[in-house]
């Protein structure tokens, strides 16, 4: 039997969730039968699966030892570089300028090298994280890019924070622009497109629909033309909503794809040219609360910017520059 005394970075979460995590190798079909058996207790009390966890309470788990965490515990983040570039960094939150190429989390052809394994490593090089002294938590991203788009990504330090910005990046509350280039000029220096986005699974891709169906989602993106050259254009661009391939797809649609798109640009054209990942780049982040952001509060009304723009740097001038300051 062992029992655990839920922490800050353990609360609000499921008991099921809450239980994987502790007795890794627990059969989830075990766990509810010792949940309606009361081998799981909240409190000395029988609880639900879902039951939430709140700081304070108490799980006892009438559990063989073999269930829980049986060997030495082996780090993958150990495995990936501490090589970060960091924009801000405080006791709760991190953002990294992540470089284009580098996936934000895993998948099935790379595990190791990641923007949350670089993190996670950094912060237990610091002696910020100890995956030991956490019966649950690992510091996480609260959003995430393209792996081929470059920028900003908002990494929260302990549950708290990333409960909070999840929340305020939900509710539009932090405020991210984008510096793209398109091939063309767009006829409208500044002009807000609507559209709606339908999401294709299978080819990780989506489609620009002129009307409403049952599976497309609302889009909204705004952009202003800042320079042209050489029948290019550098844009600034604010996503309205937020949606998978947003800014690549819909610009596409209106004629005018980003330079180095595999998926929906000229990319036999642009490899010519030397660009064969999207000039696109989330240049900068505002924190803009509307309502409380609790332990967050401090970051009301501040910006955080990269400091350059390499794409941006190597078409045009350096007026573009005045943004980044």
């Amino acid at each position: 039997m062992k029992s655990f005394t839920i922490e800050k970075n353990d609360a609000n979460q499921r008991l099921d969730k809450f239980i994987t995590k502790v007795c890794p190798t627990l059969p989830k079909s075990l766990m509810y039968k010792y949940l309606r058996t009361k081998r799981i207790k909240v409190n000395s009390k029988k609880a639900e699966i879902s039951t939430r966890l709140n700081v304070g309470d108490t799980v006892d788990a009438y559990i063989n030892d073999e269930f829980f965490t049986p060997v030495a515990p082996k780090y993958d983040f150990l495995s990936a570089p501490v090589k970060l570039d960091i924009v801000y960094e405080d006791e709760n939150i991190l953002l990294a300028d992540k470089r284009q190429g580098l996936l934000v989390h895993p998948d099935k052809n790379e595990y190791n090298d990641t923007l949350i394994a670089r993190i996670q490593h950094y912060l237990y090089e610091k002696g910020e994280y100890d995956p030991e002294a956490e019966n649950s938590f690992k510091p996480a991203l609260a959003n995430r890019i393209d792996r081929n788009t470059g920028g900003i990504v908002i990494a929260a330090k302990n549950a708290e924070a990333l409960r909070i910005l999840c929340d305020k990046i939900k509710d539009r509350e932090i405020d991210k622009r984008y510096f793209a280039v398109v091939h063309g000029i767009p006829e409208k220096k500044t002009a807000t497109l609507e559209g709606f986005l339908e999401k294709n699974e299978d080819k990780n891709k989506v489609y620009l629909k002129s009307k409403k169906t049952d599976n497309s989602l609302t889009i909204r993106t705004r952009y202003t033309v800042l320079e042209t050259k050489n029948k290019l254009s550098l844009l600034e661009v604010e996503l309205l909503t937020g949606r998978t391939h947003q800014i690549r797809a819909h610009m596409a649609s209106i004629g005018h794809p980003l330079l180095g798109d595999g998926k929906y640009g000229k990319i036999a054209e642009d490899k010519k040219l030397g660009f064969n990942k999207q000039a696109l780049y989330s240049y900068s982040l505002k924190f803009d609360f509307k309502t409380d952001a609790g332990i967050l509060n401090y970051l009301n009304g501040k910006t955080f910017k990269v400091k350059n723009v390499w794409f941006a740097e190597k078409l045009f001038s350096e007026n573009y520059k005045r943004l980044l300051k």
